[in-house]
């Protein structure tokens, strides 16, 4: 009992000690050569820490733009991030993490292999921030122990098995072909796209038939481009906030400096963020792939979204733009009215990932036409999202997704959140 505890409480709480177990397995399984497992158990560990630490750094650089919103808005005091915050909640809860992942999986295994649903979820650091949302969300309602690993298992499951298999019909229409679909919390605002693009797109124009200046080559770059855009944010508010904005952004610099030093600071986060989600797929997902293909004959695998981005490039340009111009209207028509009681940031990596990817399937579906309209109800939908899904993880995740959500981790925060707040 003293092992078991001991790998239940230290080992399993450690999310990247739990997904290198599962890549050793994986890659065991694989028969692999010993450098091989080493290697790749090694490599997914250190990506995942890599991850986390990308994560704190983008945390970091955003909280001073929390207090210059709040302070717009009218808002008292820190309505967003709260004290316990991300890393706080992976660290007391990552045994629950951890469980509800394999646990989640093996179910996505057994339905695949059982049933005509044959889509396995490969996207290993989805699998990880998904189960950490419901573990948020179970958190927040009171649950702890089995309850909380079984809420968090059922609402994983029930996502990375029916979500995917809902999105795979318009990436068939994108890619021409059935080989895989999307592991990836881009789903509802990518389905909206599609249907926006099938109801009013028009196929016979196509992004990629559009002739962007090389001088916008920059914009494909989205460390730079988040770059660029935190600091015109961080400029624009201080401007409207004025002689108090040394004050409200706690710092004594030049405010062009100081503009330009978050900015850079939110485009290394998310530099170190993508290297260590680069570092963890390159091992996680083929020991995942090992597992299925010998359960599984023809597994249809789900997964990340760029892979879809070499199909439309131009879409996903258009789709950043877009949903960055029609987002932003809708945050400041939206900080007047009081409808939500704390501030909703711009949302650049929703934009660029997830709307880009919408983009493409609005193309898809509807041409140039369908990935602009698609694009910009996407951009509006988004905030609504992130805006109403807050309140179901106000004391454990709010700060992250404040900046990772308007997506299926917030939609997905809110439906789990009514049935915590129902049986919980």
């Amino acid at each position: 009992m003293d092992i078991i505890m001991f790998f239940i409480n230290q080992i399993f709480r450690e999310a990247s000690l739990f997904l290198g177990i599962i890549a050793l397995v994986g890659l065991l399984i694989q028969k692999k050569s010993f450098s091989e497992v080493l290697q790749g158990t090694f490599k997914t560990i250190i990506g995942v820490v890599i991850l986390t630490q990308g994560v704190s750094i983008i945390v970091n650089s955003m909280l001073p733009l929390s207090g210059g919103f709040n302070q717009l808005y009218g808002i008292q005091g820190d309505a967003v991030l709260q004290p316990m915050g991300s890393e706080a909640l992976i660290s007391q809860f990552g045994s629950q993490i951890g469980i509800s992942m394999l646990l989640a999986f093996l179910i996505n295994v057994f339905v695949a292999r059982f049933t005509r649903i044959k889509n396995v979820f490969l996207t290993g650091h989805h699998l990880f921030w998904f189960a950490f949302i419901f573990v948020a969300v179970g958190v927040e309602n009171g649950l702890s122990g089995l309850g909380l690993v079984a809420f968090s298992t059922i609402f994983l499951a029930v996502y990375i098995i029916v979500v995917p298999a809902l999105i795979r019909p318009y990436v068939k229409k994108v890619i021409g072909d059935d080989s895989f679909t999307l592991g990836h919390p881009t789903v509802i605002l990518s389905l909206v796209s599609g249907w926006v693009g099938k109801v009013f797109g028009d196929t016979s124009k196509s992004t990629e038939d559009l002739k962007f200046s090389p001088k916008l080559n920059f914009l494909r770059e989205i460390t730079i481009t988040s770059s660029l855009v935190m600091f015109i944010v961080y400029m624009v508010v201080g401007i409207l906030l004025g002689d108090a904005a040394t004050e409200v952004y706690g710092t004594d610099r030049n405010m062009f400096v100081y503009s330009l030093m978050q900015g850079i600071l939110f485009g290394a986060g998310l530099t170190v963020l993508l290297s260590g989600v680069r570092m963890m797929l390159a091992e996680i997902i083929p020991a995942f792939k090992g597992i299925s293909d010998k359960i599984i004959p023809d597994a249809i695998p789900a997964l990340d979204c760029p892979i879809i981005f070499p199909y439309a490039p131009n879409a996903v340009l258009i789709g950043f733009i877009v949903s960055m111009i029609t987002s932003v209207i809708t945050i400041i028509l939206l900080g007047g009215t009081g409808l939500f009681a704390y501030a909703i940031l711009p949302l650049t990596i929703t934009c660029f990932f997830e709307i880009g990817t919408a983009s493409v399937i609005g193309n898809g579906t509807g041409g140039v036409r369908g990935a602009v309209l698609g694009s910009a109800v996407a951009g509006v939908l988004m905030i609504f999202l992130v805006g109403f899904s807050i309140p179901f993880l106000a004391n454990t995740a709010s700060d992250w997704i404040v900046i990772f959500g308007g997506n299926d981790f917030s939609l997905w925060a809110i439906i789990s959140g009514l049935f915590g707040r129902l049986f919980g």
